[in-house]
C-alpha cells in the first residue's frame, strides 16, 4: 500500500512539475494573483502539453509491449519493423497530394501505410532464420531504412524535407489546445488491448498453443498489428516520432514484473508516461530558457538502456 501511494505521489509530482515550469512563470502557490496571460498559458499550452506527454508516453510503450508479444521478440517495436517509417511515407504522400488535408485525414492515410508496411515486413519475417532474437529487429531496421529513403526522396523531390524533419521529430513545445486532442483516440485502444491481453499473452507462446486453446491466431495477430499501427499513427501525426521508448520500457517492466501481459499493461503505461515526462522536463531545464527536443533526450537515455539490454541478452 505504501509503495502504491508513493508511485501515485511521484506521478503527480511529475505532472505538477511539467505543468508549472517553463518560460512563462506560473507560481503554483499564487494562483489568485495570476494575470489573464498566465491563465491562458496554463489552459492553452501547459495542460495540453502535459496531457499529451502522458498519453503519448503510455501509448508508445504499450504498443511496444503488444508488438513484442505478437512477434515473440523482445527487441521489436513500431520503430524497428517499419511501422513508423511506413506511416511517415503516408504522411509525405498526403502532404504532396492533399497539402491542406485535415489532421484526421493525415492520420487515416498514415494508418493505412503503417498497416501495409507492417504486413509486408511480417511476410518477409517468415523467411528469416530465428537463431538469435536480434535478427528480426535488425532486418526490420534495414526494411525501415529502405522506406525512409523513399520518404526522403519524395520529400526532397517536392521540397518538403525541412517541413517533414521538423514536424515528425518528437517535440512537445508546439503542443497547444486544439492541436493534440487526436491523442485521446489512444485511450479506447488501450481499453481494447487490456480486454485482449489474455489472448495476446497466450499468442506469445506460439501459434500451436494458441490454436489448441481456441484462439484464431492469424485473426488476432492482424487485429493486434492494426491496433499498433493505428496507435503509432495517432502519436506520429500528433507529436512526432519518439525513439526507443517502445523497446526499453516494456523490457524493463518485464524484467522486473514477469511476462504476464495483463498485469504489465498498466505498469508499462505508467512508466512510459513517467519517462517521457522526465525527459521533457530535462529538455526544458538543461539549456533554459531554450528547449531540447524530447526525442533527443529520450534517444540518449533510451540508447544507453538499449545497449544495456543487449549486453544482458548477450551474457544470457
Amino acid at each position: 500500500m505504501t509503495k502504491r501511494l508513493g508511485v501515485i505521489i511521484f506521478f503527480f509530482i511529475l505532472i505538477l512539475t511539467s505543468t508549472f515550469i517553463g518560460l512563462v512563470d506560473l507560481p503554483p502557490f499564487e494562483v489568485s494573483t495570476w494575470t489573464s496571460q498566465q491563465h491562458l498559458v496554463l489552459l492553452a499550452s501547459r495542460l495540453p502539453r502535459t496531457l499529451s506527454l502522458v498519453i503519448a508516453g503510455a501509448s508508445v510503450s504499450v504498443s511496444g509491449l503488444v508488438m513484442q508479444h505478437l512477434l515473440q521478440n523482445k527487441f521489436v517495436s513500431p520503430n524497428t519493423v517499419g511501422t513508423m517509417d511506413s506511416a511517415k511515407l503516408g504522411i509525405v504522400f498526403v502532404m504532396i497530394l492533399l497539402p491542406n488535408a485535415p489532421v484526421l485525414t493525415r492520420m487515416c492515410v498514415a494508418f493505412g501505410f503503417a498497416l501495409l508496411g507492417t504486413g509486408v515486413f511480417l511476410l518477409i519475417s517468415q523467411y528469416l532464420p530465428r537463431q538469435t532474437s536480434l535478427m528480426l529487429p535488425l532486418v526490420g531496421i534495414m526494411f525501415g531504412n529502405i522506406i525512409g529513403s523513399l520518404t526522403s526522396f519524395f520529400a526532397y523531390r517536392y521540397q518538403l524535407i525541412q517541413n517533414i524533419t521538423s514536424w515528425l521529430q518528437g517535440n512537445f513545445s508546439t503542443v497547444m489546445r486544439g492541436s493534440y486532442e487526436l491523442l485521446y483516440l489512444s485511450l479506447p485502444l488501450f481499453i481494447v488491448i487490456y480486454a485482449l491481453a489474455y489472448q495476446f499473452t497466450i499468442m506469445s507462446a506460439g501459434q500451436d498453443l494458441a490454436t489448441n486453446l481456441g484462439i484464431n491466431y492469424q485473426k488476432m495477430r492482424l487485429l493486434g498489428i492494426g491496433i499498433i499501427a493505428l496507435s503509432s499513427s495517432i502519436v506520429l501525426v500528433s507529436v512526432g516520432n519518439i525513439p526507443f521508448l517502445a523497446i526499453v520500457v516494456p523490457n524493463l517492466v518485464t524484467l522486473k514484473f514477469g511476462d504476464q501481459m495483463k498485469k504489465n499493461l498498466p505498469l508499462t503505461a505508467y512508466f512510459g508516461a513517467c519517462l517521457l515526462l522526465i525527459c521533457d522536463i530535462i529538455g526544458r531545464l538543461v539549456i533554459a530558457p531554450y528547449e531540447v527536443s524530447v526525442s533527443l533526450i529520450v534517444g540518449i537515455l533510451g540508447s544507453v538502456a538499449f545497449i544495456g539490454l543487449l549486453l544482458k541478452e548477450n551474457r544470457g
